[in-house]
């Protein structure tokens, strides 16, 4: 009898990030096993070609006013202004119809890096109920959330974790998580798809930018990121002859990479070597990246797109994973990556972006000879499976 696998805690394809998950795992999975998806935004995921590979059903569901779980949530609202068991009802109503699961895999694997992370634990809780084992894939987790006893029990109960990168993975083990893998994530397998270039999108010679309001909402100084954007852009137009590619990998309502991207296109539209990328599904997208020359980027998926391209990589981060992929893939992730918290000046970005500039081809050289083994890693899903 072929195994029943259940994917949850999948956050909907507008962000490309997720939907590159959803996909490489899939195709990780043997062609005999039934494969659920369980989506905040099935369509999303039916919009951009999923519902080809898998089932999809919706991760929420309405409940009802008169039931038991209500009545306690809203009591907990009225009474102890706790919002959290009013945002579960929808996912309980849902989960309680599944069925029975040989596997669950939770592919939200940066889920426990935000504030919200109490509610994926109860997921986590409610999923378990319909599963024999539970898989956590290529996950990235914060030092300080090992500090959380809720979020250690949570840990502990999957039958595996994967991290993608080392400092999540010396931390599970410290924390005495045995069953946990060194396994980088599954995007670096993504398959890219050509498409044909828009006009001033220059083969080779084309620097690739994304930004998103996720990073900017974390800025230290108001207005700090699109300026050093602003300045960065302005440097490669005037001290080079490439052009730019303004490319978004989220496209969300309320966390839309599109909207902080159209206000640098619209500063620079009239000089003729700057364009905006329309949304496209993820593979679409890493062929826009892959014919890149450099690419610097914000949102994780956009810059692991480029890096497995081998495409010279500078990365805006916000947290533990940008840090530690980098980190496992040059041996520091200085001259690599800069968090939003150190853009102290304007020109942080455009230097860094220099820097880069000068070791082009030792650094394409090195991601060229090491990522056929480092993609091979991925392979250890399929012994997991």
């Amino acid at each position: 009898m072929s195994k029943q696998i259940l994917i949850y805690n999948h956050g909907g394809s507008k962000n490309h990030g997720c939907e590159a998950l959803a996909r490489t795992l899939i195709a990780m999975i043997p062609e005999d096993c039934r494969i659920t998806l369980l989506s905040e935004a099935a369509d999303q995921d039916a919009m951009y070609g999923l519902g080809g590979l898998c089932e999809i059903i919706s991760a929420k569901a309405s409940y009802s006013s008169k039931s038991l779980d209500f009545v306690k949530a809203y009591a907990a609202l009225k009474i102890k202004k706790d919002y959290f068991q009013m945002d579960v009802l929808p996912y309980k109503e849902a989960i309680r119809h599944l069925g029975t699961y040989d596997i669950a895999v939770s592919i939200g694997g940066d889920v426990y890096c935000y504030d919200n992370y109490p509610l994926y634990i109860e997921i986590d809780h409610l999923i378990r109920r319909h599963a024999e084992r539970t898989v956590l894939l290529g996950c990235s987790i914060e030092k300080k959330l090992f500090d959380d006893p809720a979020f250690l029990k949570d840990i502990r109960q999957f039958d595996v974790i994967s991290a993608r990168e080392s400092l999540t993975y010396d931390l599970l083990k410290k924390a005495g998580c045995q069953n946990t893998v060194l396994i980088p994530d599954l995007a670096f397998t993504l398959e890219k798809e050509e498409a044909e270039l828009p006009e001033h999108f220059i083969a080779g010679n084309t620097v690739g930018i994304n930004v998103s309001p996720l990073v900017i909402e974390r800025e230290q100084n108001h207005g700090i990121i699109l300026k050093n954007y602003q300045n960065l852009i302005e440097c490669i137009l005037k001290e080079t002859d490439m052009n730019v590619a303004l490319i978004p990998h989220v496209v969300w309502d309320g966390n839309d990479d599109r909207e902080p991207l159209k206000k640098l296109f619209e500063i620079y539209q009239d000089t003729g070597r700057v364009v905006l990328i329309e949304d496209h599904d993820c593979r679409t997208l890493k062929g826009y990246i892959a014919g890149c020359r450099f690419m610097i980027g914000a949102r994780t998926h956009a810059t692991i797109a480029a890096y497995s391209s081998c495409v010279p990589t500078l990365v805006l981060g916000y947290s533990i994973k940008s840090i530690g992929i980098a980190a496992d893939l040059f041996g520091t992730s200085d001259g690599y990556v800069i968090p939003v918290t150190e853009l102290k000046t304007e020109n942080s970005l455009k230097n860094l972006f220099c820097n880069m500039t000068d070791h082009e081809n030792e650094i394409r050289d090195h991601l060229t000879k090491m990522m056929p083994d480092y993609i091979r890693q991925t392979q250890k899903v399929r012994e997991l499976l």
